[in-house]
């Protein structure tokens, strides 16, 4: 019976390590992003136009990512340019890399949501 307890408890300890460590992960990718961004990245916001208006980053360009198909020729012509996107929560910067990674762009990174992209900034 003690060996079950001790097992367990190693399982308890495992799952909680792991969830911290996606924490960290996070974390690390907001502050990848605005180090991308101190060094000269593109900040493209793909929100709406209502969501922008309500708060965004400072200098990002607004392109919704419903709309960056038809608008990439906004972005210049230099593929290798890197590219920092956000939205409310990743979803939809996600999408927006996909298509941005069709149209022959390399260096693109999804930066996740406004919120914690704040949060990173501050801390």
């Amino acid at each position: 019976m003690p060996q079950i307890a001790t097992i367990s408890l190693l399982i308890i300890v495992l799952l909680f390590s792991a969830g911290c460590s996606q924490v960290e992960d996070n974390n690390s990718t907001e502050k990848q992003a605005w180090e991308l961004i101190d060094q000269g990245a593109l900040l493209l916001d793909v929100r709406t136009p209502e969501e922008y208006q309500q708060g965004h980053l400072y200098n990002a360009l607004l392109i919704p990512h419903d709309q960056l198909a038809s608008r990439v020729s906004e972005l210049g012509g230099d593929k290798s340019r890197t590219i920092v996107l956000y939205c409310r929560s990743g979803g939809r910067a996600g999408k927006a890399e996909a298509v941005l990674r069709e149209h022959g762009f390399t260096d693109v990174l999804n930066a996740g949501g406004y919120q914690d992209m704040m949060k990173a900034k501050s801390n």
